[in-house]
């Protein structure tokens, strides 16, 4: 438990670093890791852990607003969750529908205009889980404030294969041919439709990998990845804004690089202008001196 003097400091801390960044990523990307783990820990079933990475969720969203974050993808189900016991499954169906209904239906979300939509492979999920998530987008559909991305369903190496196999049998059948498939043709197959590429991904619980989440729109290898040890129930508001520092100390970094690399280009081409410059001369100056001397004077008779 902590002390009112820990929370002054913590808040204290809070303002500080969150003084200091000048920018926010317009999309961010979350990997929701450690709710069991977080459960077992406070020696409560896994679906405490659930819920209360539930309410983490909701304050996720609520500092997305504040710091005018533009897209947030949150990696609720994966396609490997379809493994779990049927028990925990059908009690994360169940939190699925209900925050679904919740969201949709709240004042806060509609305030802020914010829409939410559902990405992967969603025809696997239940049926009373896709009516929860057509309910949700259709009550959203309009608005263009936050965008809420909820990936259930996902897996983006699965998502990735079918849009190969997919574009293979148009080419097969004459579709399309080869010369045009492009990015903009695989981006327009895939399941996931984020509006933007991400800017940052952030996975709590521990552990450092990114486990299939939005390869294709994590900007290559552009995106800026944080890690972090609590596990999602535990994760704060300062976790979240020493993540966006994380963002913004790898754009400085790209800058950086950016300008080292113009500089040593400039400093390159002048050194080959100097240089050309000095041959230049010197040729100049050679042929003065082989002809100098029947130039300037005049011709005499014989």
């Amino acid at each position: 438990m902590t002390t009112p003097v820990r929370r002054a400091a913590t808040a204290l801390y809070e303002r500080l670093v969150e003084y200091g960044i000048d920018k926010t990523p317009s999309h961010v990307a979350v990997i929701q890791d450690g709710n069991r783990r977080y459960a077992r820990s406070q020696g409560d079933d896994e679906t405490a852990g659930h819920r209360a990475g539930a309410e983490t969720t909701e304050s996720v969203l609520r500092w997305c607003r504040e710091l005018d974050i533009e897209e947030l993808t949150l990696y609720a189900f994966s396609t490997e969750n379809f493994e779990r016991p049927d028990d925990e499954l059908e009690s994360l169906f169940d939190l699925i529908e209900t925050k679904l209904y919740e969201f949709a239906d709240s004042e806060e979300i509609h305030a802020d205009e914010v829409r939410i939509r559902a990405i992967g492979q969603t025809t696997e999920l239940p049926a009373r889980v896709r009516e929860a998530i057509s309910y949700a987008h259709d009550r959203t559909a309009g608005y263009d404030g936050l965008h809420l991305n909820i990936a259930l369903a996902y897996g983006g190496r699965a998502e990735l294969l079918e849009a190969a196999r997919a574009v293979a049998r148009d080419v097969r059948a004459g579709a399309i041919t080869t010369e045009a498939i492009d990015a903009a043709e695989l981006d327009g197959r895939l399941t996931a439709q984020p509006t933007r590429d991400v800017d940052l991904i952030i996975r709590t619980g521990g552990d450092e990998r990114t486990s299939n989440f939005l390869p294709w729109h994590a900007n290559g290898n552009e995106a800026a990845v944080f890690f972090c040890t609590p596990f999602w129930p535990e994760f704060r508001r300062i976790d979240f804004l020493r993540a966006i520092r994380t963002y913004e100390s790898r754009k400085e970094s790209w800058r950086t690089t950016r300008a080292q690399r113009a500089r040593t280009l400039v400093e390159s081409l002048r050194d080959r202008e100097l240089q050309e410059a000095k041959r230049v001369l010197r040729v100049e100056s050679d042929e003065e001196l082989e002809f100098g001397g029947d130039t300037d004077t005049e011709p005499t008779a014989d």
